[in-house]
């Protein structure tokens, strides 16, 4: 059984920092942010023992290493896998267009 371990890229803490700050000062809702950080924190280490089980997401572009997607509340979370990383890449609302930003 391989053991993966997490690769967090500038982009995916970005982007993430800035979904926390919109929910908790434009949506003054500080406690929806915390709960929003405790899943998406939860939500990869459990995904961190099995990344590869999933469905792929597909798109037009080619790549040398497939995304994955995990989805938490009105988000999702883009990843890629390379040899034992699972290297998170972006945190984007689920509305947003993707095509334009992996």
């Amino acid at each position: 059984m391989t053991s993966y371990k997490i690769r967090y890229l500038p982009t995916f803490e970005k982007d993430l920092e800035d979904a926390l700050d919109y929910v908790a000062l434009h949506l003054q809702n500080p406690t929806a942010a915390t709960n929003l950080l405790k899943e998406t924190e939860e939500t990869i280490l459990e995904r961190l023992s099995a990344p590869l089980a999933f469905e792929p997401y597909y798109s037009k572009k080619e790549r040398k290493y497939p995304y994955y997607r995990i989805r938490i509340k009105n988000y999702v979370i883009y990843y890629v896998v390379i040899e034992n990383v699972m290297e998170l890449r972006r945190f984007v609302h689920s509305r947003r267009n993707i095509g334009n930003l992996i």
